[in-house]
């Protein structure tokens, strides 16, 4: 008899170390999305247009506006971070400093990240108590510095900052425009956004890529990508 060993599949709420997820993760390859939080597993479940990929396609959209204008920065649609031993998110969205321009993560040798990239951005619509609760407390652990968490069904965005080892929520101001601490010029019309006026969205945060601060952060890294490149 020949004793033939397969490999478990992923289930929500399996409890693994971070290699046996990734094990049984790449033993489903027509699996879309799952993620490992705090040693858990959470699976996805098919996504709804309007509570979901429109939204995440209007943030993707803001985001890759302000990534097109400033060299050294990237951005991942769903990628997979290896943040810790507990922790393997697979994120809305993150934008990143290149670590040939400073930032804080790198790519290994398979193409995952691992580390901290500077901000990360979850749509949360049926994953809310997740993304406010253990995700959350993972990435303010690892020193992710930035962390957006659009509430769809509340209608509410969320921005948090990294302040000595605690999240605090960033205020938007007078005009109801967040502005972010990590990336100069990365600015945001909340209530724009949700109800997705995306040529007001962009409006303002060309107004941002124009402001003196973003002009001297696009300096500082175009420096730091010649010096190391």
């Amino acid at each position: 008899m020949v004793l033939r060993l397969t490999v478990p599949p992923l289930e929500n709420g399996d409890r693994l170390t971070r290699f046996e997820f990734e094990r049984r993760y790449n033993a489903m390859p027509k699996l879309k999305k799952a993620e490992l939080i705090e040693g858990t597993v959470y699976m996805a479940s098919p996504l709804r247009f309007e509570p979901h990929a429109e939204p995440h396609a209007d943030l993707m959209g803001w985001l890759w506006n302000y990534k097109i204008a400033t060299p050294g920065v990237r951005l991942g649609d769903n990628p997979t971070v290896r943040l810790d031993l507990d922790n393997e998110p697979q994120p809305d969205a993150l934008l990143l400093i290149d670590a040939q321009a400073g930032g804080q993560s790198r790519f290994n040798e398979d193409g995952y990240v691992e580390g901290s990239p500077e901000l990360i951005a979850e749509i949360a619509a049926s994953s809310a108590t997740v993304d406010l609760g253990d995700k959350k407390r993972a990435y303010r652990r690892n020193g992710i510095k930035e962390y957006i968490v659009w509430q769809v069904f509340d209608q509410q965005i969320d921005w948090f900052c990294l302040e000595a080892g605690e999240y605090v929520n960033l205020q938007p101001n007078q005009a109801g425009i967040f502005q972010s601490q990590v990336f100069p010029g990365l600015w945001l019309h909340r209530s724009a956004l949700l109800a997705g006026d995306m040529q007001q969205v962009l409006t303002v945060l060309q107004t941002g890529l124009n402001s003196p601060e973003h002009q001297a952060f696009v300096q500082q890294l175009t420096q730091a990508l010649e010096l190391n490149g």
